[in-house]
C-alpha cells in the first residue's frame, strides 16, 4: 500500500487536517516570497516542509504507517518554529507577512503537538501500524 493509500484510510478529520496542512505549510509560505523582509521565512518553510515530506515518505517505506512518522516533522519543523517566532518579533515585518507567518506557525505547532505525542508513544512501545493501514 502506498503512503497516499494509507492516508486515504484515515478518518475524515485526519484527511481534512492533512489537506489544511499542505495549504498552510506549502502554499501559504509561497506568498511570503512576495516581500523582501519575509522572503527567507517563506523559503525556509517550503524547504523544511519539502525535507520533512521526503523524510516522512522514506520512513513510511521503511516502517509502514507507524507513529514514528511524526519524527520527520519534529526534526525539520521544530527549528523552523523557533525561526518563525523570531521573525514575528521583528518590528519591520509588514502586516500581511506577519499574518501569514502566524497561520503557518500555528498550524506547525498544532501538528508538532500531535507528532511529539505520537513519537513519544512509539518510543514507549506503541509500535503497531496505525489501524486500517496494515
Amino acid at each position: 500500500m502506498s503512503f497516499e493509500d494509507a492516508i486515504a484510510l484515515q478518518p475524515q478529520w485526519v484527511r481534512y487536517w492533512l489537506s489544511w496542512l499542505l495549504i498552510a505549510v506549502l502554499i501559504l509560505p509561497l506568498f511570503l516570497l512576495r516581500w523582501r523582509k519575509s522572503m527567507l521565512a517563506g523559503l525556509a518553510t517550503v524547504l523544511a516542509t519539502g525535507a520533512s515530506g521526503f523524510a516522512q515518505n522514506w520512513l513510511y517505506d521503511q516502517m509502514g504507517y507507524v507513529k514514528l512518522l511524526g519524527l520527520a516533522h519534529i526534526v525539520f519543523w521544530t527549528p523552523l518554529a523557533f525561526y518563525l517566532v523570531s521573525q514575528l518579533r521583528r518590528h519591520d515585518l509588514p502586516i500581511w507577512p506577519r499574518r501569514i507567518i502566524v497561520v503557518v506557525l500555528g498550524t506547525i505547532l498544532i501538528s508538532l503537538a500531535f507528532d511529539y505525542a505520537d513519537v513519544l508513544r512509539y518510543i514507549l512501545g506503541e509500535r503497531t501500524p496505525v489501524p486500517g493501514t496494515v
